[in-house]
């Protein structure tokens, strides 16, 4: 227990200060690709600069608008925070090193995903306004529509899992990381790790597909109203969730914590501090690679309209998620 709490802690530790300074990343990206300097006034090369946004934050005053529902007003950052909290927990860094290895783990990783929406959706509705509650309504269809083709994307990679390791607990995540050890599944599954990976666009509101803020249109969209260390809970959880969704996406289909040549350099036979420094090295790598490509294509693409976002989703998506699914289980049940 008190080994689960430590962990526990120091992964938080961790994902909170990764969250800030992938802000900084951003801004140091976006100038690069915009040639302009960036952030590099405070501290060298402007390291400390999300200390002092941090400070900033924590300094301003608490505006909560009259009308407003303040006691949902004050809950909807909390429960963005904790959600983006609860998903750290599932997943694994490393062999052994998991504050929560449930055998249900792809499961409750979904059901996070679909909670998630209720922090945007309450923040727009309390704060009453009708560019929050415009953003609201836009995560939430959002969101909604793009879960079906994520959730179905999932079900080929627990095939995949049952398949290559047979006889393991198929929603563990831990059991769909050791299911890549021979090969990844974005080799074999192509098809779903692009849907899947659009679809974590749509999750975390990023660009593209970012219509819950949408600055040109809604202002700030379901956060508009926010002020001080509530907009900044929603500020470090948006960072926490790329994070998060990059982990996700390391583990289903890049092979999570495994690194190449595991076998021939036997390093399952290596003691608990490497094995630990080994996985965990892979894990933040290729997760802060997915974290990279998120921001370059939010720099990168123009924003779709709103009806573009809905027919991408139930128009194509859907039906190519589906027929991915269909031609995983055939292949499968005839290699058998």
């Amino acid at each position: 227990m008190l080994e689960t709490l430590i962990l526990a802690l120091i992964v938080l530790f961790v994902m909170i200060t990764l969250a800030a300074y992938t802000t900084y990343a951003e801004r140091r990206i976006c100038a690069f690709m915009q040639q302009r300097p960036g952030p590099n006034r405070v501290g060298p090369f402007g390291l400390l600069q999300p200390a002092a946004d941090g400070l900033k934050l924590l300094l301003k005053e608490n505006i909560v608008p009259a009308d407003a529902n303040k006691t949902i007003h004050f809950i909807a950052p909390v429960i963005t925070v904790m959600l983006a909290v609860s998903a750290l927990c599932i997943l694994p860094f490393a062999r052994g090193v998991q504050v929560f290895d449930a055998n249900i783990g792809i499961l409750f990783t979904l059901a996070i995903a679909s909670v998630s929406v209720y922090g945007i959706s309450m923040a727009g509705w309390a704060s009453n306004s009708k560019y929050a509650l415009l953003g609201g309504l836009r995560s939430s269809a959002q969101m909604i529509s793009y879960e079906l083709s994520m959730g179905i994307s999932i079900v080929s990679v627990i095939l995949l899992t049952n398949h290559f390791y047979p006889g393991a607990e198929y929603l563990r995540l831990t059991s769909i990381v050791e299911a890549q050890k021979d090969v990844w599944f974005i080799f074999i599954n192509p098809l779903g790790f692009f849907i899947f990976l659009v679809c974590a666009f749509a999750e975390t509101n990023r660009a593209p597909f970012d219509f819950a803020e949408a600055e040109q249109e809604l202002v700030a969209g379901f956060h508009t109203e926010y002020t001080g260390m509530k907009f900044g809970s929603f500020f470090v959880g948006e960072y926490m969730n790329l994070w998060i969704a990059s982990g996700i996406i390391t583990t289903l289909f890049v092979g999570g914590y495994r690194g190449p040549f595991e076998e021939m350099l036997g390093v399952a036979n290596w003691d608990f501090i490497k094995q630990t420094a080994w996985g965990v090295s892979w894990f933040l790598g290729k997760s802060a690679f997915f974290v990279f490509v998120f921001i370059w294509v939010r720099w990168t693409l123009p924003r779709f309209k709103y009806n573009q976002l809905m027919n991408i989703g139930w128009r194509y998506f859907l039906p190519l998620s589906i027929l991915n699914l269909m031609v995983i289980a055939l292949v499968l049940n005839l290699i058998q």
